[in-house]
This record gives structure tokens, C-alpha cells and sequence, in this order.
């Protein structure tokens, strides 16, 4: 498609006073991606997530403890025991630990005794059945990675939808001030036609009726003015709610401000995209990775519910010395130690076995979700290329009607000049070239929504 110019609307050419400040697309864009509200909301959500990992990352944070006890009765301490240490969770479910304990006073169990030194010890415990591939520690850790990426892809979700609303807004409003221009344009044209043939018809030229003609013209095209004179004030209000300050204060459009010059739109054509082209930007699109991610999170729930099926066995073993010196691996013999084994089984698993089939169900109720999501992306990309095609095709249409509309209408005024036409008939061509203008503005606006639809429907504004 070649790329033209609307350049005569009516009886001269449309254009902006140097005095009059021009918003244009790509300014506006950067004005409300600088200071938008959802533009901060969006920055946000990165953070979320590097929060939720800094949050998981803490499951295996090394802990101290420490546990004081003692008891006083009728003036005689009956014990005091004291038990720190160091505990530090790793990977595979192995937890390493090591302290120091001393108890003291005569009515101590046997068990609970230490040396006059104390004791300490130091040693590991191991999960060797449920919880050896992963457990709750692990599982967070991962879903907390995924839920990171995922709001990577929110944010690009809501930075994209924000342009694309805004966008719209902006060509509503390119769309209302230009029509507008042409009706307040035809209004007065109008009003000087009346004046003439008023002044015609007192010299005897013209039929008296003439002017009623003549007037109703006038009267027709203020009430259409009045119509887009509100629409436009409509656009403006529209607009202004996606211009904020850096103070996160709203904005209002200047009563001065004007949107692109006509000639300065952009008709760049876009490739058409193959079936493997579309099928590649659905499957890359933000809200299908978002969903691509929920289905890791829930895989990973489904190993853990899966993991939860299996016994609890779990191994402890701990060396225990008396400390010289301060020295706690002196004289340290392996016949000193505090070995544990912890067993536990239901006999049936059946809350386990529920929880891993309904782990299973959700993973492919999800799985199913993903691929009829991507069958409706595919078809909203295709039909916001379809739609940016037949607006190419309408703009090279209206191009030409507003061309021919034009000779029409100076043939008849020129015949009119000569006596061999009417008035109506003046005024008829001349409605169809104003609508023939508006039309052309109505698919050049919508040409410039419908490949910001495209864009959306790809997810590339952003």
C-alpha cells in the first residue's frame, strides 16, 4: 500500500497552528510509562518474587538455639540444664547439628547427667524414605523460583495491556479532534454559503426557497458538530486518565494540545506471519509462560504429595564428648555417640494417596487449560492480522472515494455557478465528500488500533 496523505479536507488543507503544542504517539507513551500508577504496580511484582526466594532461601538458614532450665524448691536448686548449639539444614534432607550441654543438681534423671565439664556433641540426621528426593523445604524453594519468573511475565502482562488501553485512547482521540475539525469546517463553509445566497436571492439570482435549503444545511451540520465537539471532550477526559505527574498526581490534557498531524502516521506495512510464526508467539506469549510456570508449580506439589506416599524413616547420629580444656574433640572416641531411628507408617496412606491424585487432577486440568489457551491465542492473532489487512485495504478505498468524492462535488459547484444545477444537489455532494473524509479518518484510526491489537494479541508493545 502506498503511503498518502490526506491533503485537502473540504475547500483547503487541514492544518495546526505552530503555537498549538503537538502530543505525539511516542511521547505519550513515554509520559505514562514514566509515571503511570499500574506502571509502579507493575514494578512491584519482580519484587514480590525476589521476596518469596529470599523467604524460601530461609528454609535453610542456619539456626541457633539455646535452652535454659532450672527449678528451685524450698531453698535447694533441684536441677539446671543447659543445652546450645548449631543447626544447619542442607540439601536431600540431611540436617547437620552440633552443641553444648551441661545439667547439674541432685534430682537429674540418669539420662540427663553430664560431666562437670559438660558435653558436647555433633552429628547429623538423615531422611532415608519420605523426604529423601524432596521435601516441604525443597518444594517452596523451587515454586518460589518459578513464582519469580512468573511475575516477570505478570509485569510484562500488565505493562502490555497498559499500552494497548492507553494506545487505543490516544487514536479515539486523533479520531474525535480531526472529524471534529472537518464538521466545524463544513459548519462555517455552510453558514458563508447561506450568507450568499441569502444576498443572492435578494438580487433576484435565486429562488427564495434556496436559502431554506441553504439554512438546514447550516442547522444539520451544527447538530453534527455538536455531537463530535462532545466526543471529543469525551476522548480528552478518556485520555487524560492515563497521564499522571512524577508525584503520581493525575493530569489533564491541555485545552491546547493537539494529537499527530495527519500526515505524520505511520503506514508501515507488517509482515504476514505464517502458521508457524503464530503458533511460536503463542507459545511465547507472557500469559501462556504464566501458565506453562503453574503447571511446573503444580508438578512440583505432585512430587512432594508423591514423596509424602513413602514411610518416615529417618537416621540420627550424634558423637558426644567431654571437653578438656576447652577443647571439644579432644579425647574423642567412637564409643561415644547418641544414635537415633525414627520409623512411621500408616497402614493404608489413604489421605496420602487422595492428596497425590488430587495433585495429578490439577496438573491436568491445568495442562488442558494451557492448550486451549494457546488455540485462543492463535485465533486472536489471527484475527487482529486479518483485521490489519482489511484496514489497509479499506484505507487505499477511502483514499480514492475522498479523491473522487472531491471532483464530484467541485463538478457540481461549478455547474451550480453556471445555472445548470440545485442547491440540493451542491449540498448533497458535498455531505458525501464530508463523509467520505470522515470515513477515511475513522480507518485510519482504526488501522492504528487494529495493528496495536495485533501487538497485543502478541504481547510485543513492550
Amino acid at each position: 500500500m502506498k503511503q498518502f496523505i490526506l491533503v485537502i479536507i473540504l475547500f483547503g488543507t487541514l492544518t495546526l497552528s505552530w503555537s498549538q503544542p503537538v502530543l505525539s504517539e511516542k511521547e505519550y507513551y513515554e509520559i505514562i510509562l514514566l509515571n503511570h500508577p499500574l506502571v509502579k504496580q507493575a514494578g512491584i511484582k519482580p519484587q514480590m518474587g525476589e521476596s518469596q526466594l529470599l523467604k524460601a532461601k530461609g528454609g535453610f538458614d542456619p539456626k541457633m538455639f539455646s535452652q535454659f532450665d532450672r527449678k528451685n524448691y524450698d531453698g535447694v536448686t533441684n536441677y539446671q540444664k543447659v543445652n546450645a548449639g548449631l543447626s544447619i539444614p542442607t540439601w536431600y534432607g540431611i540436617q547437620v547439628k552440633s552443641g553444648f550441654e551441661s545439667n547439674s543438681g541432685p534430682y537429674l534423671s540418669s539420662e540427663d547427667k553430664t560431666p562437670s565439664g559438660g558435653l558436647w556433641y555433633g552429628g547429623i540426621s538423615v531422611n532415608l524414605a519420605q523426604g529423601m528426593m524432596i521435601d516441604q523445604r525443597r518444594a517452596e524453594l523451587f515454586k518460589a523460583r518459578i513464582f519469580q519468573e512468573s511475575t516477570l511475565q505478570e509485569q510484562r502482562l500488565l505493562l502490555n495491556e497498559l499500552v494497548y488501553e492507553s494506545g487505543y485512547a490516544y487514536w479515539n482521540w486523533f479520531l474525535s479532534h480531526y472529524s471534529k475539525a472537518v464538521l466545524q469546517n463544513s459548519y462555517e463553509l455552510a453558514q458563508v454559503r447561506l450568507q450568499g445566497v441569502k444576498i443572492s436571492a435578494e438580487l433576484g439570482d435565486r429562488p427564495i426557497i434556496d436559502t431554506v435549503e441553504a439554512r438546514i444545511q447550516v442547522q444539520n451540520r451544527q447538530s453534527l458538530l455538536n455531537n463530535y465537539q462532545t466526543d471529543l471532550l469525551n476522548s480528552k477526559v478518556k485520555l487524560s486518565t492515563f497521564l499522571w505527574t512524577e508525584l503520581q498526581e493525575p493530569l489533564e490534557l491541555d485545552e491546547t494540545t493537539l494529537p499527530l498531524e495527519i500526515d505524520s502516521v505511520s503506514f508501515n506495512l507488517l509482515p504476514l506471519l505464517s502458521e508457524m510464526d503464530i503458533d511460536s508467539l503463542a507459545e511465547n506469549h507472557p500469559y501462556l509462560n504464566m501458565n506453562g510456570l503453574k503447571i511446573k508449580s503444580l508438578e512440583i506439589d505432585q512430587r512432594l504429595k508423591r514423596e509424602q506416599v513413602k514411610p518416615t524413616l529417618n537416621l540420627s547420629y550424634n558423637f558426644i564428648n567431654e571437653p578438656i580444656n576447652y577443647n571439644p574433640i579432644s579425647n574423642l572416641s567412637p564409643n561415644n555417640n547418641k544414635i537415633g531411628v525414627q520409623f512411621e507408617m500408616p497402614l493404608l496412606f489413604r489421605k496420602e494417596r487422595g492428596d497425590l491424585e488430587l495433585a495429578k487432577l490439577k496438573v491436568q486440568d491445568e495442562q488442558l487449560s494451557f492448550v486451549n489457551n494457546k488455540m485462543y491465542l492463535k485465533a486472536k492473532i489471527k484475527q487482529a492480522q486479518n483485521d490489519v489487512l482489511n484496514a489497509q485495504n479499506q484505507l487505499d478505498i477511502y483514499r480514492l472515494t475522498v479523491l473522487d468524492s472531491r471532483q464530484l462535488f467541485e463538478a457540481e459547484k461549478t455547474m451550480f455557478e453556471q445555472g445548470e444545477s440545485s442547491l440540493f444537489l451542491v449540498n448533497a455532494r458535498e455531505m458525501t465528500y464530508i463523509q467520505a473524509n470522515l470515513k477515511y479518518l475513522e480507518v485510519l484510526s482504526k488501522y492504528q488500533q487494529a495493528l496495536l491489537t495485533l501487538r497485543f494479541s502478541i504481547a510485543s508493545l513492550i
